[in-house]
């Protein structure tokens, strides 16, 4: 009986810390003063743009957030995809950093999933000790299984063991620093996340792209273009979108 008091007791305070109001009038980057996206020359804001959201600067020119539902669903998405975009261009450029330091046998991020396909299969930084993966079935299945857990759980707020918390924004055990206690601190981290972000989704269209012309990584492609500005540039790989 004991034991079960103790749990719920729990679940109430984590679903009460998830819940906590957030009030950001005060924060520069929110409310009908935020700065707009061409500052002074932005011209008449969106009445449906207050403000409100983080990294909403003002810009909606074809309408897309016009309808409240669709535009749940746009910020929704954004923020997700800026999460991840910031986790695979970290990705992309620490093996290439670490290339010299650990026995990577493939540093370049979009040729490094083909080692699974060796005859040796893939080791996380060079090391079988670590994380071995030989087979591609079987990280698929694993990886539908449980990402679409995680997306679940997501989806719902809530997982065995916890209920109540935000679908974007969960707190409670998934905020174990406790980051976001502070309202004021937790709206500005919010508006950290979403630029960095961003820049994360434009970077990682840029090393696609990369990619495809020069064939190789995005620190190699730095490296050379800080050697020659001039011979390596975008200009003069512009008519090469052809895969190396």
């Amino acid at each position: 009986m004991s034991a079960a008091l103790m749990q719920s007791a729990t679940r109430r305070s984590v679903i009460a810390s998830a819940k906590k109001v957030v009030k950001s009038s005060d924060s520069l980057w929110y409310g009908p003063d935020r700065p707009q996206y061409l500052g002074p020359f932005s011209g008449d804001t969106p009445s449906y743009l207050s403000g409100e959201f983080p990294g909403d600067y003002g810009w909606d020119t074809a309408g897309f957030s016009a309808d409240p539902e669709t535009f749940s669903r746009y910020r929704t998405t954004e923020v997700i995809h800026a999460r991840w975009a910031m986790l695979g261009a970290l990705g992309c450029v620490v093996p290439e950093l670490l290339k010299d330091s650990f026995p990577i046998a493939e540093p370049v991020w979009f040729k490094a999933g083909s080692q699974i396909f060796a005859e040796g299969g893939l080791d996380y930084l060079g090391n079988e000790s670590l994380i071995h993966a030989q087979s591609i079935l079987a990280i698929l299945a694993f990886q539908v299984v449980v990402m679409s857990q995680a997306e679940s759980f997501r989806n719902a707020g809530e997982a065995p063991g916890v209920e109540g918390l935000d679908s974007l924004y969960p707190g409670g055990p998934f905020d174990p620093l406790s980051l976001a206690d502070d309202p004021e601190t937790f709206a500005e981290l919010k508006i950290k996340e979403i630029k960095n972000g961003r820049l994360a989704m434009f970077s990682m269209f840029g090393f696609y792209v990369q990619a495809i012309v020069t064939g190789k990584g995005p620190l190699e492609n730095l490296s050379e273009h800080l050697a020659d500005p001039g011979v390596n540039n975008a200009f003069a790989s512009a008519t090469k979108f052809t895969p190396q």
